[in-house]
């Protein structure tokens, strides 16, 4: 029997400079030690091969107490498989520390097999020039400022990552081990990715984009007490049929007055806040289990299951079912 061809694990850089967010090296990181554990256990040869670098080998210390250690530097010419450029909290100040890395980048775009920017890191890429007239994403915090900065870049900033050919950007910290996990499950297939999901007690798909942030969480910033009584009260009582009558009357406002003040509080209107918890009560659902489509809509105060649909699609541009079979719970 003719021996099989062992193929050379993917050489991974994971790029640093001073100030780089910890979270977003380790995480990634992690993720394909990881895959490279589960492959052990399987067998089979690592798939991934990763090391820190930096426009300088040495220490490079972190947004945190943690300092890591390049142990190589920016080549343009021995290119890895991956790069994972992550991003800093003050991205500007980064920018300009680490200057080096804007033409790397451009240079090395065409020819590498993924050019990956994490958060802040995106902008980078687009001070490189390799996104003009790409769709990108960035930390929700600073999609306004990437905007500005390269108008030619089509910033999506509710992603949590995006895939544009070779390029692959995502949203702030956490994000970059969804992303990572995305480059396994192309690697190497959804049962392994899954598994490592599982054992990090991640999302393999996340539900929604970065404005997912819970509606329970946005009510409890709001500053105005009877404002966030009724919030409270909407999500805790999404079948109920509100009318703004009742809602202001709550409050002890007029009608007129209500909706400036909640519009003011909750940057939305009374109905579009109402909409959206129920949308984000029936996302839970969906992801959660296999309750029908009818129930989940008299649940949540759509009515039917039509009114369901139309809202999704209005909101999210998928349909309730489309959603379900792309972030439902797999079962085993």
């Amino acid at each position: 029997m003719q021996a099989q061809a062992v193929t050379a694990p993917r050489r991974v850089d994971i790029v640093v400079y001073p100030g780089f967010k910890a979270m977003e090296a380790i995480g990634p990181m992690t993720v394909f030690d990881y895959a490279n554990v589960r492959l052990a256990q399987l067998g089979q040869p690592p798939a991934y091969a990763t090391r820190v670098v930096a426009l300088e080998a040495g220490p490079v210390r972190s947004d945190t107490l943690m300092t890591l250690e390049a142990t190589a530097r920016l080549d343009p010419v021995l290119l890895p498989d991956i790069a994972v450029i992550v991003g800093a909290r003050d991205i500007e100040r980064a920018m300009g520390d680490a200057q080096g890395i804007v033409p790397w980048a451009r240079a090395v775009a065409p020819r590498i097999g993924r050019l990956i920017a994490l958060c802040s890191g995106t902008f980078f890429l687009a001070a490189a020039g390799v996104l003009d007239g790409r769709r990108a994403t960035t930390h929700w915090s600073v999609a306004t400022l990437l905007r500005q900065r390269f108008p030619a870049v089509e910033v999506d900033a509710d992603a949590i990552f995006i895939r544009q050919g070779n390029l692959w950007t995502s949203a702030g910290v956490t994000a970059g081990i969804d992303l990572a996990l995305a480059v396994v499950e192309e690697d190497l297939g959804r049962d392994l990715a899954l598994y490592l999901a599982r054992e990090l007690v991640v999302y393999l798909k996340r539900p929604g984009g970065q404005s997912q942030y819970s509606l329970h969480l946005a009510s409890q910033a709001t500053s105005h007490a009877g404002i966030r009584g009724v919030q409270d009260w909407i999500l805790s009582d999404l079948a109920h049929d509100f009318t703004l009558e009742e809602m202001a009357g709550r409050v002890a406002m007029s009608e007129r007055n209500f909706r400036r003040v909640f519009a003011r509080e909750a940057g939305a209107s009374p109905m579009a806040f109402i909409e959206s918890a129920r949308i984000e009560g029936a996302r839970r659902l969906l992801e959660q289990g296999e309750l029908p489509l009818k129930a989940i809509a008299a649940r949540t105060g759509f009515g039917s299951d039509e009114g369901l649909r139309r809202a999704f699609l209005r909101q999210l541009g998928i349909t309730p079912r489309e959603y379900r079979e792309r972030f439902g719970a797999v079962r085993p």
